[in-house]
């Protein structure tokens, strides 16, 4: 028995020390770090072209040094500000936890939205039943990669005491799905717009705003759920 107390008071002297060893562990950026902030930046940039030729602005002309231009700007943007956010970390540490799930979230969200584009405009629809179809599979496709994204990234939950599980997480992410379709679906067919908002537009109004919502949800729900320690 004093030998268990021992140990017992013994551990509870290390534990503040863990604790803040792991704290900054969690704040201090690695390679790793900057390398798939770097991946994100890019396929963002290149999720971006089908958006931007279904939006058909007249003043943006998608040629091949506007993609490259596109590329290198949104990989040395996200570099910027995963930095930036490693050093406010540092005050508030949850500030690296937002960022790296912001820029999961901007990974997984134009990939959705490239879909969706994708799919209005190989079909000609930008409203209905099928509108909502398109955007569950957009939704579905977008985050089939983002438990492993969120899982040994994002939380940082890969060890053996994570609770996280794949099935928790695509329960939170679900209800996310309903979250997007429904919003999206309720401003393309329920809110007045001005005249100046083509159809295509419009349904891109519907997809952000419904992914708006479904990223606040999903924060919470693998945070305080999935990926509780």
């Amino acid at each position: 028995m004093p030998l268990l107390k021992k140990k017992f008071k013994k551990n509870r002297l290390k534990n503040p020390l863990n604790n803040s060893m792991e704290q900054n562990q969690n704040i201090n950026l690695s390679k790793k770090d900057y390398f798939l902030i770097t991946f994100i930046g890019v396929a963002f940039a290149l999720f971006t072209i089908p958006i931007l030729k279904n939006l058909n602005f007249a003043q943006i002309k998608v040629s091949v040094f506007f993609v490259f231009g596109l590329i290198i700007f949104f990989a040395i943007f996200a570099n910027i500000a995963l930095f930036i956010a490693s050093l406010i970390a540092k005050k508030i540490p949850v500030i690296l936890q937002v960022a790296k799930f912001a820029a999961v979230g901007a990974f997984n969200t134009f990939l959705d939205w490239g879909i969706v584009n994708l799919l209005m405009a190989a079909t000609g629809i930008f409203g209905g039943l099928w509108y909502g179809i398109f955007n569950g599979i957009s939704f579905m496709v977008a985050n089939s990669g983002s438990y492993f994204w969120s899982k040994y990234w994002t939380f940082s939950s890969g060890e053996k005491h994570a609770t996280g599980g794949y099935f928790q997480f695509f329960g939170v992410t679900f209800i996310g799905l309903i979250v997007k379709i429904a919003i999206a679906y309720f401003v393309v067919t329920y809110v007045s717009h001005s005249a100046t908002f083509s159809p295509e537009r419009w349904a891109n109004v519907g997809i952000a705003s419904g992914t708006l919502l479904a990223m606040i949800w999903n924060f919470i729900g693998y945070k305080f759920f999935v990926f509780k320690k």
